[in-house]
């Protein structure tokens, strides 16, 4: 391929010659006419030949100038229509927002009509992995991360959303039958629990609420003796809770649904704190803005 002059100098060059004018030119540019008059300059030392008549008033294209324009107002048109088509095809391409399988399943989903409803233009792409994909790799656009306060994630922007606590849930019947009043009336009933990874240190599981709820009250079971029910799905984990197969312990962000509507309740008032949610992003996404206006519309919902 040839060599060419840099595109400032041919952009300025061309806005010159369709105005005439230095001093229009450099405002259309943004610029100075003494700017325009260098970077015109370079270009005619490049070229080897004057493009412009300086002398006399008004300002004219030499031989060498018309020619050189319809050359370079064409080629700077083509840059302009496939820079403009590409960046319409990537503003159509679904944003890709990877987040947990339950948060996808129990927040995000629910709320998605609303983003329809003010970004139409915007699709999304919702992948719901329990695995942390690299965004760096390109395997998302956003990420919703849970992590500690201890350990945030660090491959990329990170955005606070909001925090979760985890209580003892369970189906309204087993309440109103009477059959779990107390702590020690846990014994009669079934401990729904769902996966962590070893890798968390405190996870906030029955065994944490057991070691919490025995400092608390005298009549605790013994967590060992209790009858046990484990789901590697959270999502399945919940659900048997509704039907009302056992007692969970669950985010109060994940269940928010159901403890309004009554479909679940509280069944002690002793909680475990738990985790955060947060939006992640690779610094200088080409798509930046477009991912600014989804955490903002995140952060209003929550």
């Amino acid at each position: 391929m040839h060599k060419l002059p840099p595109l400032v100098e041919l952009r300025a060059f061309e806005a010159a010659a369709r105005h005439l004018s230095f001093k229009k030119a450099a405002a259309e540019l943004g610029v100075t006419p003494t700017a325009i008059s260098h970077q015109i300059v370079l270009l005619e030392q490049y070229c080897g030949r004057a493009l412009f008549r300086r002398r006399p008033r008004p300002l004219s294209l030499t031989d060498a100038g018309a020619r050189l324009f319809p050359a370079i107002r064409g080629g700077l048109e083509v840059f302009a229509a496939a820079i403009a088509a590409v960046r319409r095809d990537t503003d159509q391409q679904p944003l890709r927002v990877t987040t947990t399988n339950a948060f996808a399943s129990r927040w995000l989903v629910p709320r998605l009509p609303a983003w329809r409803k003010l970004h139409p233009d915007v699709p999304l792409e919702v992948i719901g992995t329990d695995t942390v994909l690299d965004l760096h790799a390109g395997d998302g656009d956003v990420a919703i991360r849970y992590a500690t306060s201890r350990v945030l994630p660090t491959d990329g922007i990170v955005n606070d959303l909001f925090s979760d606590t985890f209580w003892p849930v369970c189906n309204p019947r087993l309440l109103s039958t009477g059959r779990l009043k107390r702590p020690v009336d846990l014994a009669n009933h079934v401990l729904i629990h769902s996966y962590w990874s070893p890798a968390d240190r405190e996870p906030p599981t029955w065994q944490r609420w057991f070691a919490v709820a025995q400092r608390r009250w005298r009549e605790v079971p013994q967590f060992k003796d209790m009858q046990h029910l484990s789901f590697r799905e959270e999502l399945h984990a919940i659900e048997a809770v509704i039907a009302g197969q056992g007692v969970g312990i669950f985010s109060d962000v994940l269940v928010a649904h159901e403890l309004a509507a009554g479909t679940l309740v509280n069944a002690f008032k002793l909680s475990l704190s738990g985790y955060s949610f947060h939006v992640v992003s690779r610094p200088s996404h080409p798509r930046a803005k477009t991912i600014r206006t989804f955490s903002e519309w995140l952060q209003s919902n929550a």
